[in-house]
This record gives structure tokens, C-alpha cells and sequence, in this order.
């Protein structure tokens, strides 16, 4: 199969469009035999031959695949790409911390869960994931939405709603930050999440990454409310991007930390605090995209993939925050811990420890007054920058609001 035709088919969010929204505005719960079958051959192009795999009690499968077999190079950007094992550059705050070569895996993967040197552990693709991923976009919802969009926050089917703080428009390599973990209540078409983001390039090809945690009962189907690690990444105007591995383009690295995997324990109302320490940055010299969790790189975007938006050239546009979808039918879900930032630690939403990478590769706290709190109705939800002297609240954020708002 030619590199372009095979990149069609495994571009999942967008080829399932013309086969799958027929069935749904018919209201078809089982896809037609021809449908199975073209989703079946699908699935065969996405889900690379695993070495090991290994199956969760929240039903998801992992498998281990040969990091130079795996759907990243399926991109014809990507057909001659050398895997980087680690960035050329890397920010002094990882370099000079020592920080271990394993994460604590006991808040991604059971016991048990171990992949072989030379591979990758990757969440396998099923056929229900393909069906609830064009479920999502019959309902309108295609990513999350971009934290500069200065929409209306409803477009006469859907609503979204973020509470952030902004940076820029300002030259960096990377940010940085501390997601408090919490389990906001949705419901089967509602979303929640939580994200770090950096985005950039023209304004008609403006591209973006997110990392962060999400309850999302329509891409995450065998756990109804529970956490889960994702990406995503977008170019503005094109199909390219989609969440964690479902497309070519992301290369992952670790074969410890699977993007799609439960996120485990979890803050408590007025009690123990959990939060991941999460970061993106460039490589200065290579111009990749790194994604990090708890200081392990799990992988990245290469820079080939955004010269068309000149996103390999810095970024300047930063955010740190929170952002909820829901059907315009349905009142909104909560968004964070389900209560306002105004009530504070143990009890709202936190970003703490938010920096920014330099062109030096040097992490930094923002001036004061550059970063800027973003909230598309305070009614709803909001967003709380706090600067303080001591670490790490020196430059955080509270967010977040209940269930119930119809805007």
C-alpha cells in the first residue's frame, strides 16, 4: 500500500467519518458486516504485531511493540525517521536532578506489566475505540478546544468552557507544571479535563499540543469515570493530530508509561493531595516536541510534522488550566475538583510549580504579570493565578467550578 493511502486509513478520527456517522444518524448501535470489515482492516493497520501483551482489570490491553515497528512511522513525514532515544538538548532542570531512569509505576500499570528492551508499551487500539471515537465526533467534539479561541463558547449542538492562565504571544522552548488529580463526575457524552499546552505558528496553520489527564467516558470506554493520561496534538486547518497514539506522528520512547493508562491515586476532598509532574519541551537542536512525565520522557512529535505551521521554531503561546464539553441539551459537568478555586488547597483544582523553558533551555518562573487568567464565564467556571515566595506556589493556579451550568 502506497505511504499516503496507508496514512488515510490510519488517520482513524477522520476515515471512520463517512463509514460510521451514516450508521449513528440512522441510530444503528452494530455496524453493518461491510462496516466490520472495513474497520477490521483498520484495526489491522493501527495495531502493530505485539512481542508481549498484558490485559487490565478496567479491560484495556497493552502491548509491547518493537519501537521501530510502531504506527508513528506509518507517516509518510516520518517513512526515513531515525528514532531519537532522547533529545539532543534537555533542560537543566532534568539534567540536574538526577532523576531516575524508572517512574512509580504503580500510578499508570498493575504489577506484572513489563516490556522488553527494544520496545514500547502502546494501548491497544479496538474496534469500540474506533466506534467512540466518531461517536465524540457526531458530537461535535474534535479535540479540546483551543485555549486562544475567542468563540462563542456554543455553537447551537455543544458548549465548552476553560478556565486557564495564559502566556504569551513570547518566545520559549517549553513549560512545565503540576496537574492536581481529581475525578470530576461527567456523563457518557460529557468531558473533563486537565492540561498543560504550548501552540504556535500562523494563525491559519496554528498548531498545539496538550498533555494532561481527562474523564472521558466516550474515548475511554471500559471505565466510565475514571482518569486517564492522553496527548493530543493539532494543525489548525488540516486532519492532522489526534489523541495519544491513535495516528501517526507521535514517537513514543518508554516502554514504561503507555499514553491512555488509568491515572491512580487520586486527591481527596479535604484530604490527601496527588497531583503528576508533567512537562513539554524542544529539542534546541533537532527541533522535536518532548513530552515528559514526572521527568521520564515518554516520546515526542518530530519537527517535521509542524514545518508546514513553523511550530519547529519555538513556540509562543502557553496555558495551564482546565476545560469541559458537554451537549447544549445537557447542564455542563464539573470541571477540576467540582468546587471553586476560591476554597483552595485540598478542596479546588491546582496547577502549581507552572514555569517556562528558555531559549537557553532554562526553567523559569514567568515575570509576575505575564501570565494572565482566561475564563469563558466565570458563572460557570474559574480560574484563580496565585504567585507567592515559596515553592512550589511560586506561580499556580486554582480552577474549576460544579456541575450544572448552562452558560
Amino acid at each position: 500500500m502506497a505511504p499516503l493511502q496507508n496514512f488515510v486509513l490510519l488517520v482513524l478520527l477522520t476515515i471512520t467519518l463517512g463509514l460510521v456517522t451514516e450508521a449513528a444518524q440512522k441510530h444503528q448501535a452494530i455496524p453493518s458486516e461491510e462496516e466490520k470489515n472495513e474497520l477490521e482492516r483498520q484495526l489491522k493497520a493501527i495495531n502493530k504485531p505485539a512481542i508481549k501483551s498484558f490485559k487490565t482489570e478496567q479491560g484495556d490491553i497493552f502491548d509491547c511493540i518493537e519501537i521501530h515497528k510502531q504506527l508513528a512511522f506509518d507517516h509518510p513525514l516520518l517513512k526515513n525517521h531515525s528514532v531519537q532515544m532522547k533529545p539532543r538538548t534537555v533542560p537543566e532542570w532534568i539534567t540536574s536532578n538526577n532523576i531516575p531512569s524508572k517512574v512509580d509505576s504503580l500510578l499508570l500499570l498493575p504489577d506484572g506489566i513489563n516490556c522488553p528492551d527494544g520496545t514500547v508499551i502502546v494501548k491497544r487500539t479496538t474496534m469500540q475505540d474506533l466506534l467512540h471515537a466518531q461517536r465524540l465526533k457526531t458530537m461535535g467534539f474534535n479535540g479540546p478546544r483551543h485555549f486562544l479561541t475567542e468563540k462563542n463558547n456554543t455553537d447551537g449542538t455543544r458548549q465548552y468552557y476553560v478556565a486557564t492562565v495564559n502566556y504569551g504571544p513570547k518566545s520559549f522552548t517549553g513549560v512545565k507544571g503540576h496537574l492536581n488529580l481529581w475525578e470530576p463526575q461527567v456523563s457518557q457524552d460529557q468531558i473533563s479535563l486537565a492540561f498543560i499546552a504550548v501552540a504556535g505558528g500562523p494563525k491559519e496553520r496554528f498548531a498545539s499540543i496538550f498533555v494532561g489527564w481527562m474523564v472521558n467516558p466516550s474515548l475511554y470506554h471500559f471505565s466510565q469515570d475514571h482518569v486517564r493520561l492522553y496527548t493530543y496534538w493539532s494543525i489548525e486547518r488540516s486532519n492532522l493530530g489526534c489523541y495519544d497514539i491513535t495516528c501517526p506522528g507521535f514517537v513514543q520512547v518508554s516502554k514504561n508509561i503507555p499514553l491512555g493508562s488509568f491515572l491512580q491515586p487520586l486527591s481527596v476532598y479535604n484530604g490527601s493531595q496527588y497531583d503528576i509532574d508533567l512537562t513539554l519541551y524542544q529539542d534546541r537542536v533537532k527541533g522535536d516536541w518532548w513530552f515528559a512525565y514526572n521527568h521520564e520522557n515518554v516520546g515526542y512529535w518530530p519537527a517535521s510534522l509542524f514545518k508546514a505551521a513553523r511550530f519547529e521554531n519555538r513556540a509562543n503561546y502557553a496555558a495551564w488550566g482546565g476545560q469541559v464539553y458537554s451537549p447544549l441539551i445537557e447542564k455542563t459537568p464539573e470541571m477540576g475538583s467540582g468546587h471553586w478555586p476560591s476554597e483552595g488547597l485540598g478542596k479546588a483544582a491546582y496547577v502549581n510549580d507552572i514555569r517556562i523553558i528558555d531559549g537557553m533551555g532554562n526553567f523559569v518562573y514567568p515575570e509576575p504579570y505575564s501570565l494572565k487568567e482566561h475564563e469563558t464565564s466565570s458563572k460557570c467556571y474559574r480560574a484563580m493565578y496565585v504567585h507567592e515566595d515559596r515553592d512550589p506556589w511560586v506561580r499556580s493556579l486554582y480552577y474549576g467550578g460544579p456541575a450544572g451550568c448552562i452558560g
